[in-house]
């Protein structure tokens, strides 16, 4: 689950990570009142950020034409204007596609004056199977961009998850960022809070991009994390019941809310060719063979190891709410799954939903013989695929029919 850059600051707030005073705002009227106490704190500069799940909003444009869904500002009443331009609006960025998102809130925060722009983000290393902290002193950069044109400049500590976080390794990261003086002991304490928020979140990622140097009213500088984004792991979201409550549902796809509600985990593609399989890793892999033999898919769809006839049922609903699907591909492997199960779903939905679209099927595993003749018996137009690549040349030879 993904988070807005406002929730994803309330998190690292209560974990210790300094963050820019700011609140978010649903009205122009709410954001000129928290501008004007951002002013009164003895802020020079404020900033007004549209909250949506994407990047790239500071370059983004409107359908209404304003330009920039992130604004700095020297005056109350000059937030309260671009709010009236945002809010409301849809924003289009490189990342949103042609459609854009809607802006329904917008954060308004001091805009510190920064020194330097540095990365960092707390993620899983899938190599060690364990938390690592990955920084570079590339600060508003893609992180892809830095590791493909300068990997010497990206330096990654990993964290034993059985251990902890040492205040070692957290000097070590603010070295590596070339920070001196005081700023190496608040680096230390900046890491420590972020793993922690990272861990005790059961977070997936924890990005602050930029992670900027900045002037202190004192003189001193210090270290904010002036951006932040949050990915959270679905399976554990039970144990934080204060962050599901942080869920955009405006955020996610009509038919990716639709599939969580059955536990299915579904994502819409471009394609034409609707995939229904049983584990993540055959999924991937029957969207690859849809591909080689010159198709599209047009969803990832995983039914997981156990699903049931309601749940097949939902799925075959799901996929054909999507206007673009002109055929579908079954690739269900019998391993904990009775492909038997399976297939008297398979008819059941087909009979409920009245599909007229080529289906093609192809079972393998446990109770399969049984699972082809429920196929067989149904009287049905279902197509069988003897292996992957049969049942793939078969759907794409049918949809281009």
């Amino acid at each position: 689950m993904n988070i807005h850059e406002y929730q994803a600051k309330q998190l690292l707030a209560q974990y210790g990570v300094p963050v820019p005073l700011g609140e978010v705002a649903d009205t122009p009227e709410a954001a000129k009142k928290i501008a004007d106490k951002i002013f009164s704190a003895g802020e020079k500069l404020a900033v007004i950020k549209s909250q949506i799940h994407a990047g790239g909003r500071g370059k983004g444009t409107f359908k209404n034409g304003f330009k920039g869904g992130v604004k700095l500002s020297k005056s109350a009443d000059e937030i309260y204007e671009f709010a009236k331009n945002m809010l409301g609006q849809v924003l289009v960025t490189k990342q949103t596609g042609p459609d854009g998102r809607l802006v329904s809130k917008v954060l308004v925060a001091a805009a510190p004056e920064i020194k330097k722009e540095l990365y960092c983000a707390v993620l899983l290393d899938r190599a060690s199977s364990k938390p690592m902290i990955m920084v570079s002193t590339e600060g508003g950069m893609d992180i892809e961009e830095v590791a493909e044109k300068h990997p010497e400049k990206i330096v990654k500590e990993t964290i034993d998850p059985a251990q902890g976080f040492y205040r070692y390794q957290g000097r070590k990261l603010a070295r590596a960022l070339g920070l001196k003086g005081d700023l190496i002991g608040n680096g230390a304490k900046f890491f420590a809070a972020l793993y922690k928020t990272f861990w005790e979140c059961d977070a997936s990622m924890v990005e602050i991009n930029p992670l900027c140097i900045v002037a202190g009213r004192d003189g001193k500088d210090g270290l904010v994390a002036v951006d932040a984004k949050i990915g959270l792991d679905d399976n554990a979201l039970y144990r934080h019941p204060n962050i599901q409550a942080m869920r955009d549902l405006a955020e996610e796809a009509p038919l990716e809310i639709e599939a969580s509600k059955f536990n299915l985990n579904y994502i819409k593609l471009d394609g034409s060719i609707a995939c229904l399989v049983n584990g993540a890793g055959l999924a991937m892999a029957t969207m690859d063979i849809i591909k080689h033999f010159g198709g599209e898919p047009a969803n990832f769809l995983d039914v997981g190891g156990g699903a049931s006839k309601e749940q097949v049922t939902a799925a075959f609903k799901i996929i054909l709410s999507d206007p673009s699907v002109k055929g579908i591909l079954v690739n269900i492997f019998g391993g904990i799954m009775q492909c038997d199960i399976i297939a008297s779903g398979i008819v059941a939905a087909v009979k409920e939903t009245h599909l007229k679209l080529p289906l093609v099927v192809r079972l393998e595993g446990n109770n399969v013989q049984l699972g082809k003749q429920i196929l067989k018996d149904s009287g049905m137009t279902i197509i069988t695929g003897d292996s992957m690549a049969d049942a793939a040349q078969k759907v794409v030879k049918a949809v281009n029919a």
